[in-house]
C-alpha cells in the first residue's frame, strides 16, 4: 500500500482536528514513524500535528514515553498495557489532545505462539485522558503488516475524533 492510499484518511483527520483546534501525537514502534510520515506528508499539517516519537527499543519506550519497565517485563513490549502506556506517554510528553500508539511484530521473525507475526496493538489517547486499545493480527509480509497497521491507526482516529459540527 502506497502512502497515497492514506491521503483521504489523513485529509479527513486534518479537517476534524483543524476545525476543533486540536493536535495529534504519534508513538510508534513497529511502524517506525510511518503514521507520522503520512500525516506530515499533507501540507498544513503543522496546524494539527504536534509530534511523532519512534520508540523502537524497550529502552526508548521507557525514556521517551515513560513506559514503566515493569510493564514491559510483565506483559511484553507487544501488549495492551504497553500500547496504552505509549499512548498516554505521547500525550504527556507533547501536550497534544489525541495520540495513537503502535507496537507489534511486523516480521518476518520475532513471532511466538502467543504473539505471531502480524500481531499489533494500537492504542488511542483521548482528550479526556482515556485510552482505547485493540489488538489485530494482520496478514502478509513486513510491509503489508506495517501498512495495515497504519491504515488501522488512521481509521481508529477517524472513528474517535468527532466530525465537524
Amino acid at each position: 500500500m502506497s502512502d497515497t492510499a492514506f491521503e483521504a484518511r489523513v485529509a479527513a483527520l486534518a479537517a476534524r482536528l483543524g476545525a476543533a483546534s486540536q493536535r495529534l501525537a504519534t508513538a510508534e514502534s513497529c511502524t517506525g514513524g510511518w503514521v507520522a510520515k503520512v500525516c506530515t506528508d499533507r501540507a498544513g499539517s503543522s496546524g494539527w500535528f504536534e509530534a511523532g516519537v519512534v520508540a523502537y527499543s524497550n529502552a526508548a519506550k521507557q525514556s521517551l514515553l515513560g513506559v514503566p519497565g515493569d510493564l514491559i517485563v510483565e506483559h511484553g513490549a507487544v501488549s495492551r498495557a504497553v500500547a496504552e502506556a505509549m499512548a498516554r506517554g505521547a500525550l504527556a510528553a507533547t501536550g497534544a489532545q489525541w495520540s495513537v500508539a503502535l507496537t507489534g511484530v511486523a516480521g518476518p521473525g520475532g513471532g511466538t505462539p502467543d504473539k505471531p507475526v502480524g500481531t499489533v496493538w494500537i492504542a488511542w489517547g483521548l482528550p479526556d485522558g482515556g485510552v482505547d486499545a485493540v489488538c489485530s493480527v494482520f496478514a502478509g509480509d513486513r510491509d503489508a503488516v506495517r501498512a495495515a497497521s497504519v491504515a488501522a491507526a488512521l481509521e481508529g482516529l477517524l472513528a474517535r475524533v468527532p466530525a465537524g459540527r
